[in-house]
């Protein structure tokens, strides 16, 4: 995309709030089940409805990430899977919906730098960037690398974040903020936790950026009742152990496409009043 990440994620939520439902963004991790069936998967997103995608970068201490998406993880390093492919993902439908890498603080830092990470990052289109590991204050040379090449830098707020911690993370947030719905790793709930509301009531107030929310969405029902407080609804382990359990690309495809769009459906007119 050629406007900077900022304007790009932004029009991607204005849209979806145009049309009375929260923006949709699904999750994938890059390389798996293997390049090719990942990149198929990138595609069957857009093809779903996809507002925004979460593109995941293979990690091998992914502190964030549940046991699905960690062995989805494990089994995409096995292959040799690196950065540079998961941009070729992104670069491949980016110019179709806003993509927002999910990367840890070592993969910015290694290599020649996060000044390197951010100039790829964009010229494969990425939007953004969701750093899980960087906390606010730690190191803002990093933030600072990546805002100035254009990208989004996309901050956590958990349930356990402080009152004033979560008026600091809103204040330094371009794109969005991304709502944690319930402590631990991801992974799929029984039920939207209780609390859920009052947190993203409480951090809407203080951010001038969208409010989305993941961790824990399974279905299209649960994605609906999220999607009436929050501005976008992230699904992510869901995805990936439908992709895991397919049993071949096509199949793969067609399971994420058909999710999505069954979603899409759930969330129409969920923001609506």
């Amino acid at each position: 995309m050629s406007e900077g990440g900022p304007a790009t994620i932004a029009a991607a939520f204005r849209e979806a709030e145009q049309e009375g439902r929260p923006a949709l963004m699904p999750y994938l991790m890059g390389g798996f089940p293997d390049f090719e069936t990942s990149s198929a998967i990138a595609r069957a997103y857009v093809e779903g409805g996809a507002d925004l995608i979460e593109l995941g970068v293979p990690f091998s201490d992914p502190l964030a990430d549940g046991p699905v998406i960690h062995e989805a993880a494990t089994r995409a390093l096995a292959l040799g899977i690196g950065l540079g492919d998961v941009l070729k993902i992104c670069a491949e439908v980016s110019g179709d919906v806003p993509v927002i890498l999910m990367a840890y603080t070592n993969m910015i830092l290694s290599g020649a730098g996060p000044a390197d990470f951010a100039s790829r990052a964009r010229e494969a289109g990425a939007a953004g960037v969701i750093v899980p590991d960087l906390p606010l204050g730690t190191d803002e040379s990093i933030r600072s690398e990546l805002e100035a090449a254009g990208l989004s830098v996309v901050p956590l707020v958990a349930p356990t974040t402080e009152p004033g911690r979560r008026q600091g993370i809103c204040g330094v947030a371009t794109g969005f903020v991304y709502v944690v719905s319930d402590v631990g790793t991801t992974g799929e709930r029984s039920e939207v936790p209780a609390h859920l509301a009052e947190l993203v009531e409480d951090v809407s107030a203080r951010s001038e950026v969208p409010v989305a929310v993941g961790f824990g969405i399974g279905s299209p029902e649960q994605a609906a009742e999220v999607g009436r407080i929050a501005d976008g609804v992230i699904i992510g382990s869901r995805l990936v152990r439908l992709v895991a359990d397919a049993g071949g690309r096509e199949a793969a495809a067609t399971a994420a496409r058909d999710f999505l769009v069954q979603t899409r459906e759930a969330l129409a007119g969920a923001r609506v009043g």
